[in-house]
C-alpha cells in the first residue's frame, strides 16, 4: 500500500513538472530563434581567448552557445549531447587554443560522451540584442481622461 502512494506521487510529482515546464521549453525555442537569427555564415573554428570560456548557455541536446568574451559569441551545433540541458559547467578540446569543427569536442561531465562539434557561427550580439528586444515589443495605448480612475472620497 505504501509503495502504490510513493508510486502515485512521484507520478503526479512528473506530470507537474511536465506542465510547469511548457513555458521553459518555449523560451528555450525562442531564444534558440533568437541566436539563430543573429548568427552569420558558418566557419571553421574559433579562438578561445586565454584557453578559457567567459560564458556558455545550452540551447537543446544538439545546440549551445559560448561566449569566448562578453562580447563575442559563437553557436555551435553538435552531435547530441546527453547532458547538454543538464551540465553545470562544459569543456571544450582545442589545439593552440582553436577550436575546430570536426575535430574538437564539447565536455558535459564525468561519466558523459563528449559532443563532436559539427558547425561554428559566430553571433552578432548588436543583433541579437536588437531580436531579443523585438520579442519584447509591447503595444502602448494612451489612456483617456475620462477612463482615468476617481481619487477616494469623490473629490
Amino acid at each position: 500500500m505504501r509503495c502504490k502512494r510513493i508510486v502515485v506521487a512521484l507520478l503526479l510529482s512528473s506530470l507537474l513538472a511536465a506542465c510547469s515546464s511548457v513555458p521553459y521549453a518555449q523560451r528555450l525555442q525562442q531564444r534558440q530563434q533568437t541566436y539563430g537569427a543573429a548568427a552569420g555564415a558558418p566557419v571553421q573554428s574559433f579562438r578561445l581567448i586565454l584557453g578559457s570560456i567567459y560564458s556558455w548557455e545550452p540551447l537543446s541536446d544538439t545546440q549551445l552557445v559560448v561566449y569566448t568574451q562578453p562580447t563575442r559569441a559563437y553557436l555551435l551545433d553538435v552531435w547530441p549531447c546527453s547532458n547538454l540541458t543538464f551540465a553545470n559547467g562544459i569543456g571544450l578540446t582545442s589545439f593552440a587554443d582553436q577550436v575546430q569543427v570536426g575535430f574538437d569536442k564539447v565536455f558535459t561531465g564525468r561519466g558523459y560522451v563528449p559532443c563532436m562539434i559539427k558547425q561554428i557561427r559566430p553571433v552578432d550580439l548588436a543583433r541579437f540584442k536588437l531580436e531579443r528586444e523585438a520579442q519584447r515589443h509591447v503595444d502602448r495605448l494612451q489612456r483617456e481622461r475620462d477612463a482615468a480612475p476617481q481619487p477616494a472620497g469623490g473629490h
